[in-house]
């Protein structure tokens, strides 16, 4: 079996060596590839990796000219990996390499991915707490219940890696990505550690852009298919609660005799009514364009097939 190590690296330098060192000792007697992405790190990252790549073969540098982030570093690690178990974890020693052996023992009770669970999480509370309350909301929002969806010690089969395509803040997410492609995760308890050099690397900003992401992933696993039932539902729900606002304001009118002029629910009504009439229409040109791609993939396919023949 051979295994990959897919590791974003910004500004880690001082942790590069040991991390490497401690992988080694636990892979067994595996054949194995370190993939190290230094994105755009500004301390001496990239002068560690390629000293540690000189001295051995199975080691490779992808190196951003600039910080793109944890999600672009993966994709980039994804697309060179070659091994058929491919492993992620951070560069700040806080994986404890020595659950390698672990992740492979629960691969191979038949699980696509396994990911671990900082049981005993070495953050502080300005981490920890945020974190609790992210998870609590990703896993009744995709119907998967996880402890700790932001944890990067994972281990995939390379048929999930080959399924997935994640950008921006979505590296968050791929437990839910994989889970929609029909894969079976699993999730285990993990030593973390307390981080030994420098500091972390995310900021408050994360929170807007990692919320952002979840509504991202939620239309991209719930409704890539048919987009009307997203937008079709809350266009309805607008519609009616106008509706009935409307119905209400027509008894007052009709059997009251009352002015509707200077009633603010006049305006609130019609606001709902075309407010709604917009998110159903935005879900019947979803719909058009789904329906076209599947018309030219389709055409597409038909069209290889004949090549194929001739």
């Amino acid at each position: 079996m051979k295994l990959s190590f897919v590791i974003p690296v910004y500004n880690e330098a001082e942790s590069l060596e040991l991390l490497y060192r401690e992988i080694k000792e636990n892979i067994g007697e595996n054949q194995y590839e370190l993939i190290f992405i230094d994105d755009g790190s500004t301390d001496e990252s990239y002068a560690v990796l390629e000293k540690l790549a000189q001295a051995d073969e199975n080691l490779k540098v992808i190196k951003f000219r600039r910080n793109f982030g944890k999600s672009e570093g993966l994709n980039a690690g994804f697309k060179a990996a070659q091994g058929d178990i491919i492993f992620t974890m951070d560069a700040d020693l806080q994986d404890d390499p020595k659950e390698i052996p672990n992740f492979l023992q629960k691969l191979s009770e038949g699980y696509d991915l396994v990911t671990g669970w900082k049981i005993k999480r070495k953050d502080p509370i300005t981490k920890t707490w945020p974190s609790k309350i992210f998870n609590a909301v990703v896993s009744s929002s995709f119907g998967l219940k996880l402890h700790d969806y932001n944890c990067g010690f994972k281990a995939y089969k390379k048929t999930v890696i080959e399924n997935l395509d994640i950008y921006g803040e979505m590296h968050r997410y791929v437990p839910a990505l994989a889970k929609a492609k029909g894969f079976k995760i699993a999730e285990f308890p993990v030593h973390h550690r307390k981080r030994k050099f420098g500091k972390t690397k995310f900021g408050s900003e994360r929170y807007l852009r990692g919320f952002l992401d979840l509504l991202t992933v939620k239309l991209v696993t719930g409704y890539i298919r048919s987009p009307l039932y997203l937008f079709g539902r809350i266009g309805t729900t607008f519609s009616l609660f106008g509706f009935i606002i409307a119905l209400y304001l027509s008894v007052l009118k009709l059997g009251f005799g009352q002015p509707l002029y200077n009633r603010p629910l006049l305006y609130l009504s019609t606001l709902l009514i075309i407010v709604g009439i917009q998110f159903f229409s935005i879900g019947l040109l979803g719909e058009l364009i789904v329906n076209q791609n599947r018309k030219i993939a389709k055409d597409s396919n038909i069209s290889i097939e004949k090549k194929l023949n001739l």
